[in-house]
């Protein structure tokens, strides 16, 4: 078990892979399901170094061998990685063309590997024809072929899809794994590792990410900058803001769902107030600007701004008109009071 130990967190999915693995008792597809950025390819990848790892049980996956190293970079010829591609308006999509060249490959013989293995990430991206195409795949797999299947949701998948994988749902991870794993692993400083941590949601590949890609939390805070801009703003402020962010349609999406966790430690707070629940709290860095708010405003004015961003995501996810979802939305937001 300890050649697993990079992967953190996920304990039982593991032990199912190298018991079934040691014990000779694969199954010839998995499904993998979880939030983005959980570990879902991490741990396919991993399963498929242990498939075809050169060492002797119990050390495989080794990490040292000439397939693990090759798995470890997508570049071994029997392991194929099979990602959607980005079609209009920016939406993941996996073709039936890339399911009938990988159904080709999946049929000729092995060049080296014990196992032939396919990882399909994202599988809920599939198309309708694609994924029928790769149901004849599921029922009736070449031999020595294990397919890894990952999803956010199982229940995204055609019924009959799911039905013929064995599923390993992913959970979030606890925030004090991520913020020790990043401190020990990745040596990120402490205070940056906590917020990390705390923003992740559970998403250990997104903290990972955050702490190499310096954008990624400067891009944060200037969501939270125009989110206090909006709240210190009158209504003609409140319009020229949604008239900025409309012309940015792309940047949206993560920018509402940023301001929506602002708005449930908000909630949290308001709810809970006297009791000790900062470390509950996703924006960690925001707390002494969240607390005074939680008692200034009343828990009416903050269920509706918290329901109206998520109404705002739902619309825009529908195309409605940007700037009218704006400034609906900036019009729930409370107003400051007039001196």
């Amino acid at each position: 078990m300890s050649n697993w130990t990079h992967i953190v967190g996920h304990q039982w999915a593991v032990e199912m892979l190298a018991n079934g693995l040691v014990n000779d008792r694969l199954g010839h597809a998995y499904l993998i399901t979880g939030p983005e950025q959980v570990g879902k390819t991490t741990l396919a990848r991993t399963f498929a170094q242990a498939l075809n790892c050169e060492a002797s049980e119990p050390e495989r996956p080794c990490g040292h061998c000439r397939p693990c190293k090759l798995i470890a970079i997508d570049r071994h010829p029997d392991v194929k990685l099979i990602t959607p591609e980005l079609s209009g308006r920016g939406k993941l999509t996996l073709k039936i063309e890339t399911i009938r060249q990988l159904q080709q490959d999946l049929n000729l013989s092995a060049y080296e590997a014990r196992y032939k293995v396919a990882i399909l990430e994202r599988f809920d991206a599939a198309t309708v024809g694609a994924a029928n195409a790769f149901l004849k795949t599921l029922e009736e797999p070449p031999g020595k072929v294990v397919l890894l299947l990952t999803a956010t949701d199982a229940d995204m998948l055609l019924p009959t899809i799911a039905s013929r994988c064995r599923t390993l749902n992913l959970r979030p991870l606890p925030t004090d794994l991520i913020e020790q794993s990043l401190a020990t692993r990745w040596q990120v400083p402490a205070e940056k590792a906590m917020l990390l941590a705390h923003l992740a949601d559970g998403r250990l590949g997104w903290a990972i990410q955050a702490a190499e890609d310096e954008t990624i939390l400067q891009t944060r805070t200037e969501q939270i900058t125009h989110l206090h801009d909006a709240l210190a703003g009158r209504r003609v402020q409140r319009f020229a803001l949604a008239d900025k962010l409309a012309r940015q349609p792309d940047t949206l999406p993560n920018l509402l769902k940023t301001w929506l966790s602002w708005w449930r430690d908000l909630t949290l707070l308001n709810q809970r107030q006297g009791q000790s629940i900062s470390l509950m709290l996703t924006n960690m860095d925001e707390i002494e600007r969240l607390e005074p708010l939680a008692t200034a405003w009343s828990e009416q004015q903050i269920t509706a701004s918290l329901n109206q961003t998520n109404l705002a995501l739902w619309q825009l996810e529908r195309n409605a008109n940007t700037r009218l979802v704006l400034e609906n939305l900036l019009l729930v937001y409370p107003f400051p009071k007039l001196v």
